[in-house]
């Protein structure tokens, strides 16, 4: 394996996973992640994106290979220190995995409250964030009352509330317009902007252009597309390729 570069926060290497005696849903995948750079996650339905973010939020281990991720490896990484390592990561789920029966604020403000944020300090940061995904009239309302589109703002809030050194979000404009889907992706660049990585699985071909400095991380049938080896070692930023 080769040695791992002081700022990365993620490196695969070999990685492949299968489920049960099943054919491999992902072979030899490796790539580096850096702090502060957006990558757009594509492929054809059932080509390995979702299994790849399993094993980015630490929600899969691999059937092979090796992940490093905080300067750590994730593969043996006990069970008891998963929740701290979850907790640097903001994830943004298809389908929403909110509280129901909390509000929309309370939903947001829970990565927070975990992280020890006292109550006073909640209120401003929550808000600013609602307002900006445009549920400023939407904070008292359950999960059960809010739109497909609303649920997934809320969704999207909550994850990166925290500030995340990494964010995962899978197909986090599938539910909202298109100016919205804008909105967010300008959000999603701000965070970059702060230090975090960026990733984004998504069908829609139009949001690339979106983000012109993003990096393509394309699968197919489990193999990921890396032709000028930018995935692997990355330019820094900064610096001529």
């Amino acid at each position: 394996m080769t040695t791992a570069s002081e700022d990365e926060i993620v490196r695969f290497d070999n990685v492949g996973l299968r489920y049960g005696t099943g054919k491999e849903v992902l072979s030899d995948v490796s790539f580096s992640l850096y702090p502060g750079r957006f990558y757009f996650l594509t492929g054809a339905s059932g080509a390995g994106k979702t299994s790849l973010l399993k094993l980015l939020y630490l929600a899969q281990r691999p059937s092979r290979g090796a992940i490093s991720m905080f300067g750590q490896d994730a593969i043996t990484l006990p069970r008891d220190r998963l929740p701290g390592y979850r907790r640097r990561i903001g994830t943004v789920f298809q389908n929403f995995r909110l509280l129901q029966h909390l509000s929309a604020f309370d939903n947001v403000a829970l990565p927070l409250r975990v992280a020890g944020v006292a109550e006073k300090d909640l209120r401003k940061p929550v808000g600013d964030m609602l307002e900006w995904v445009g549920l400023a009239d939407r904070v008292d309302a359950r999960p059960a009352t809010l739109s497909g589109g609303e649920q997934q703002r809320v969704a999207i809030a909550r994850a990166v509330i925290g500030r995340p050194d990494m964010l995962v979000a899978d197909e986090p404009t599938g539910n909202v317009d298109p100016d919205m889907a804008v909105k967010l992706m300008r959000l999603f660049e701000a965070l970059g902007r702060l230090g975090t990585a960026v990733v984004v699985a998504t069908h829609d071909l139009h949001l690339l252009r979106k983000v012109p400095d993003s990096l393509i991380m394309r699968l197919d049938k489990g193999k990921l597309s890396d032709p000028t080896g930018a995935l692997r070692y990355p330019p820094r930023k900064g610096l001529s390729a």
